[in-house]
């Protein structure tokens, strides 16, 4: 469906820290690392890449948009919305059954400690 997706940091190699933890309970391990840069993901599989903006302005959350990861099961959204609290993270939505986007659908919603808007998601009835 994509390659990549790209989310913006004013300091990424500190935002590493926080997406390290946090994707490490989805499963998703570092892909590679560069001075200002950090991956996630696979080199034949989706990434995701953490960065300054190319623009050289600061680093602004966008509005309406956010990256949803997949979870393996329903334990490890808890865990994603668990741990990005504790590093610093703020609430968006607390992990449950949201029926209205489908019957299994179970999610949660955080932002990271710049802003950005994450959530991990099971479509899985027996998650």
């Amino acid at each position: 469906m994509f390659s990549h997706v790209t989310i913006g940091s004013s300091d990424p190699d500190k935002a590493a820290a926080f997406y390290d933890a946090v994707l490490a309970t989805l499963g998703i391990a570092p892909f590679f690392r560069a001075p200002g840069l950090a991956s996630y993901g696979t080199a034949t599989g989706p990434k995701v890449f953490i960065l300054k903006p190319f623009n050289g302005e600061a680093h602004v959350p966008g509005n309406g948009g956010h990256v949803a990861f997949l979870a393996p099961n329903r334990a490890a959204v808890d865990a994603f919305h668990a741990k990005a609290l504790e590093l610093g993270g703020s609430d968006e939505g607390a992990p449950g059954l949201r029926p209205h986007y489908h019957p299994n659908y179970y999610g949660a919603y955080v932002r990271d400690p710049e802003g950005n808007k994450l959530q991990a998601v099971c479509h899985s009835k027996n998650g």
